[in-house]
């Protein structure tokens, strides 16, 4: 069977989940993202500290790849139009009659036609959203689950932990493992860094010591305040600290590294090359590799960093792993993931029902989840879904 079409086109990402919901269910008070200061790599600029959309260029990106029978699959990232443009313009017509499940094959040639201006960036955002739609168009053809094609699940269900600031509600959901956003950086001196211990301390005292608790930092540290945070937060027993530092500059992830021996690190969400990866699978700045598998290279890349990870010892927890049907099949077929992030937006009291992405994807229940065993990632999608959310 052949690809017959890719096209790529920019999303209404309000459409997103309203498109089969009925109702959905007021919330308790507000969110903690309409009003939380979080620490970014533009903090030190007055007018962009408040908030990152002040500053992000962002827009959710849909993947239809269509094959000659008229069978479709999805797939989804992020970053507009220069990704539609890529998509549609380049990655495209590269594949564009290829065989429709020679997925190895087509992610390889995508990444070598996209090596002149580097895969690294946006053409991993679009790789990701071909490959991903490529992985769903493979499962309905063959009437199976991506687990399964992948070579089954390593286990009946996965462990989910949620990241997001109203601890309460979290805890309330059952799941056994919590994230904050670390709220202040370097710009915001000594009294930044007390606060910061505050919340983490306070935290700490409301899920108590079985559950797990870690801090996201955004790439708002260098490495000096990033030890410096580490060591005042050591006695609240953090799982690790993430995403400190900016992605590119290898040897402070390094330097932190040999300053912090005994604080756990994750990284990688903003890594999106296997070169990246196999790196740092030798090197070992992070104990946790945190790819996203919509922007790292889709279903074949993270299985490929998955396995790296898996070869050299490390650990894996996709970012918002478990918020996408994408994540869970992956997540639950590789034994270096052991669970998965479920990213929290939404207000106290809504349940998670109302606010999947996708009418056919599982949501944690008690802190743990089970991908659908529907064809492809059973995503539950029509194609007067998708004509709906185009925008």
């Amino acid at each position: 069977m052949k690809i017959k079409s890719v096209r790529a086109f920019p999303i209404q990402s309000e459409m997103i989940g309203a498109l089969y919901q009925e109702g959905a269910t007021s919330g308790r008070r507000p969110p903690w993202t309409k009003t939380a200061e979080v620490a970014g790599p533009m903090s030190g600029y007055t007018r962009f500290k408040r908030s990152r959309t002040a500053w992000r260029y962002d827009g959710a990106v849909g993947c239809l790849v269509t094959a000659e029978d008229g069978t479709f699959g999805f797939g989804a990232t992020r970053y507009d139009l220069p990704v539609v443009h890529l998509i549609n313009d380049h990655l495209g017509p590269v594949i564009e009659g290829e065989n429709a499940l020679a997925i190895e094959r087509t992610w390889d040639m995508m990444v070598r036609a996209a090596s002149p201006y580097g895969t690294s960036g946006l053409p991993s955002y679009a790789i990701s959203a071909v490959d991903l739609a490529l992985w769903d168009l493979k499962g309905k053809l063959l009437e199976q689950p991506v687990y399964a094609l992948a070579g089954g699940p390593v286990r009946d269900d996965l462990p989910v932990y949620a990241t997001g600031n109203d601890t309460d509600w979290n805890l309330e959901l059952g799941f056994r493992g919590t994230k904050l956003a670390c709220a202040f950086g370097p710009h915001d001196g000594l009294q930044g860094l007390a606060r910061n211990e505050e919340t983490i301390a306070r935290t700490r005292e409301l899920i108590g010591p079985d559950i797990e608790l870690m801090l996201d930092c955004w790439m708002a540290l260098d490495v000096d305040y990033a030890v410096r945070l580490a060591e005042r937060i050591r006695p609240y027993g953090l799982r690790w600290i993430e995403d400190c530092l900016l992605p590119e500059n290898a040897e402070a992830h390094d330097e932190l590294r040999r300053r912090l021996p005994s604080m756990t690190l994750a990284t990688g969400e903003h890594w999106y090359s296997i070169q990246s990866f196999a790196s740092a699978c030798i090197r070992r700045p992070a104990d946790v590799l945190q790819p996203d598998i919509c922007w790292a290279g889709g279903f074949t890349g993270c299985r490929k960093i998955a396995q790296l990870a898996e070869a050299h010892g490390l650990e894996v927890c996709l970012h918002a792993g478990a918020n996408t049907p994408y994540g869970q099949h992956l997540s639950i077929t590789s034994p270096a993931i052991r669970w998965a992030e479920y990213f929290m937006g939404s207000a106290p009291g809504v349940p998670l029902e109302d606010i999947r992405i996708f009418p056919g994807m599982p949501v944690p229940v008690d802190g743990r989840i089970v991908p659908s065993d529907e064809p492809g990632f059973g995503l539950g999608l029509t194609l007067d879904h998708i004509r709906q959310m185009q925008r």
